[in-house]
């Protein structure tokens, strides 16, 4: 299925996205839904055509895998090669969802992409196993894992820098992961105002999803509903030469095979 959340004429909630349309579940929102162990199903009413799509969950916690890609981290000058999976944390108010904007807080702010397959997390899960690890994954999603470089980079400010309003587009939908058999052999993508950015396979990551699992909860309780993505592949803005920032005025799309596309214009916020 392809959960999605919706609203459409003073209704809202979680829908199943089909080719006739988004059919309701009367359920108001997928991440308490999957605290109560629910996974949401159509009522049997009829679809509804004209919708306007949200960020399919608001995560409790969104967990983030850095330098997971082998040529991501050839091209950049300063990556070292990691012995273990790195994570840091992207703030669930930055969350938006397709067709939002991602808006630029200054006009000198060097704000990039990153094109990241996410993990919808289904049950509590602690001290995962590598085997085990997949188990826990309710379904896949996308992530732009929007980045103002000038203040990452700045004395090393990653929480910051990646957590500023809108930096979080999430969706379109969430895919379980019944649909999905085999996590690490998906295209992943993106472009901005039409132009080939990054285009890569999940198979490129040094730690697949089953390790970033297994290594992320020995220290963190995972619960229903938590995000955590998996990495970008080359070709973000920073590394390019001359760097390539986003413009108010930009439309980015990030997209991954069996999952679809995430669209976002860039506006400015000043």
């Amino acid at each position: 299925m392809r959960l999605v959340s919706f609203s459409s004429d003073g209704q809202s909630g979680v829908g199943v996205l089909t080719d006739d349309g988004v059919l309701p579940t009367g359920h108001r929102g997928l991440t308490e839904a999957l605290g109560e162990g629910v996974t949401p199903q159509p009522t049997g009413a009829p679809p509804i055509r004209q919708y306007r799509l949200g960020p399919p969950l608001r995560p409790g916690k969104i967990l983030c895998a850095g330098v997971n890609y082998r040529n991501h981290l050839d091209e950049n000058p300063s990556a070292v090669l990691p012995d273990e999976p790195f994570f840091f944390a992207k703030l669930p108010s930055a969350v938006v969802g397709p067709d939002e904007p991602i808006v630029l807080p200054d006009p000198a702010t060097q704000v990039d992409y990153e094109v990241e397959l996410a993990v919808v997390i289904g049950r509590r899960a602690r001290r995962l196993s590598r085997g085990e690890a997949l188990s826990a994954v309710f379904g896949y999603t996308l992530c732009n894992d929007v980045s103002a470089r000038d203040i990452q980079f700045k004395d090393n400010q990653i929480t910051l820098g990646k957590g500023v309003d809108t930096f979080a587009p999430i969706g379109p939908c969430v895919v379980t992961a019944d649909e999905i058999d085999d996590p690490q052999a998906l295209r992943l993508w993106t472009t901005v105002n039409g132009e080939l950015r990054q285009d890569s396979s999940t198979a490129q990551m040094l730690f697949p999803v089953a390790v970033l699992l297994e290594h992320l909860t020995k220290y963190v309780t995972l619960e229903p509903g938590d995000v955590v993505t998996t990495g970008t592949p080359a070709g973000v803005g920073a590394f390019r030469r001359p760097p390539l920032w986003l413009a108010a005025g930009d439309v980015i799309e990030i997209g991954a095979e069996r999952v679809g596309a995430l669209r976002n214009p860039v506006q400015a916020g000043w």
